[in-house]
């Protein structure tokens, strides 16, 4: 029978399909399958051409009228039995997400799973949508991490086509990785105590027994303090410009966030030198001291270069980086908490003359240092049900707080393991060909041909084999390319 008028030929209720799903041969009914013409076996009733036949089935047999399937056949089963009962029903052992897409496959709808089924399936599914988003979380904190040690390989790289290459990489990798060597190691050691001691300096001169004034009331510096803070700042540019000078692109080494904070550091000193430059000048110049004064708390951005030399703050940076749905989430559910809190109290404890709380602003205020569980104590409800409010805020902020820090807490360790790893074994490729360069070198070949030649020359001088070169040299060659 040809295609033609195999398709063409009208067929009855009564005619059977023949199906083969996987080597799982079975026989339906045509008015069985006509009951759910939306499903891929009804579209294959209605298919009156080769290629509709072949776009909905891997394989046809004109002659034995038969259609083949390569799937798996224990699933189809159920496929089968949804045709028959009008049900799906999904057993315990089932993978959930083989189902799904065997189902999806059918064309058949999730809405037919029967009713003693449907819950399992429903939790099983969620169970399964959980797993793999913590797999994407997973993946996506292994590529950045990937990214970063590509992304110095790509920086590496670039050194070759570039002028003193070789020693801009050298002092580059030991700037930017502490575990590459000894020099490298000590270079860190030297910058985090110095951006230490700029920061143990800077709390020093807030304590009033430093504070020193001239005649027209005006701030002195301490001279001690000055020299000190004078040696870091002159350590700081130096590094900032040997990096800058080093690096291998000038237009990435501005887009790091650590460089940037380099810059921003050592800023406010030389802004203050210019501020103090003019105020000397010209004593008309109002609000200078004022100017001189948030200058000088710029300096607080130098706590951030520990960033560069401390792994655990570099995996918050990037925790927080790759957790802002969490953390927006968490702040989303502390304001309508606040909210809704703040408001309450106000109205419950505005009528007593001993509640500290009267107005919102200041309910606003009780209502943070609650959820968040500080409790300062300086503003507190009086009234019984202020009280009963407050514990229930309470209550509120511990549950709020505990839902979204387990996620950021696992992120930052996945993070914080991660970016060590980097740190260890990052950047150690030159390292190992510096010092195999120095081992020698053995061809264990050209050794045994040397010896196995010198052997049998020896034999031949005591006649034990007999004194024909070119048959010396033949079997010598032998031995050598079958060695080889």
């Amino acid at each position: 029978m040809v295609y033609g008028e195999f398709f063409h030929r009208t067929r009855s209720d009564d005619e059977v399909v023949k199906l083969n799903v996987g080597g799982f041969k079975q026989c339906v009914a045509h008015r069985t399958l006509q009951r759910f013409p939306h499903t891929r076996l009804g579209k294959l009733l209605n298919c009156h051409s080769e290629e509709a036949i072949l776009e909905l089935c891997d394989d046809y047999n004109v002659i034995d009228k038969e259609y083949y399937f390569d799937r798996n056949p224990s699933l189809f089963r159920y496929i089968l039995n949804f045709y028959y009962t009008g049900k799906l029903h999904v057993m315990e052992e089932l993978c959930v997400f083989s189902f799904c897409q065997e189902i999806e496959y059918w064309g058949i709808n999730e809405l037919f799973i029967d009713s003693c089924c449907s819950n399992k399936y429903q939790e099983k599914k969620e169970i399964l949508v959980e797993k793999n988003w913590d797999d994407k979380s997973d993946v996506i904190s292994m590529d950045s991490s990937s990214d970063q040690s590509s992304v110095f390989e790509k920086e590496l790289e670039l050194f070759d086509s570039q002028k003193f290459g070789n020693i801009r990489r050298k002092i580059w990798i030991r700037l930017e990785n502490p575990a590459f060597s000894l020099t490298a190691k000590l270079f860190a050691i030297s910058s985090l105590s110095v951006v230490l001691t700029s920061i143990v300096a800077m709390c020093i001169h807030s304590m009033p027994e430093f504070h020193r004034f001239d005649d027209n009331d005006r701030e002195l510096e301490d001279p001690v303090l000055e020299v000190v803070e004078i040696i870091c700042i002159v350590w700081f540019t130096a590094e900032l410009v040997v990096r800058l000078a080093v690096a291998p692109s000038q237009k990435k080494f501005w887009k790091n966030p650590m460089n940037i904070i380099d810059c921003v550091s050592i800023i406010p000193f030389f802004a203050t030198l210019v501020v103090d430059t003019k105020d000397t000048e010209n004593e008309g110049i109002e609000n200078m001291g004022k100017v001189v004064q948030i200058l000088r708390l710029m300096r607080i951005f130098r706590i951030l270069k520990l960033a560069r030399h401390s792994v655990g703050l570099r995996s918050l940076g990037a925790t927080l980086r790759h957790s802002y749905h969490e953390v927006g989430l968490l702040l989303l559910f502390l304001s309508v908490g606040i909210s809704i809190f703040s408001v309450l109290v106000y109205y419950l404890e505005k009528d007593d003359e001993l509640s500290p709380l009267e107005n919102i602003p200041i309910c606003w205020w009780w209502a943070t240092i609650s959820m968040t569980t500080v409790g300062y104590g300086d503003t507190h409800p009086v009234t019984l049900y202020g009280k009963l409010v407050g514990s229930v805020c309470i209550i509120c902020g511990i549950l709020v707080v505990a839902l979204p820090i387990t996620i950021i807490f696992n992120r930052f360790s996945k993070y914080y393991q991660k970016q060590k790893a980097i740190d260890v074994d990052g950047c150690n490729e030159d390292e190992p060909k510096e010092k195999f360069n120095d081992l020698p070198y053995f061809n264990i070949r050209d050794i045994y041909a040397r010896r196995m030649n010198s052997f049998i020359s020896s034999l031949s001088s005591v006649g034990i084999i007999a004194s024909n070169d070119s048959t010396d040299a033949s079997s010598i060659q032998e031995m050598e390319d079958s060695y080889n």
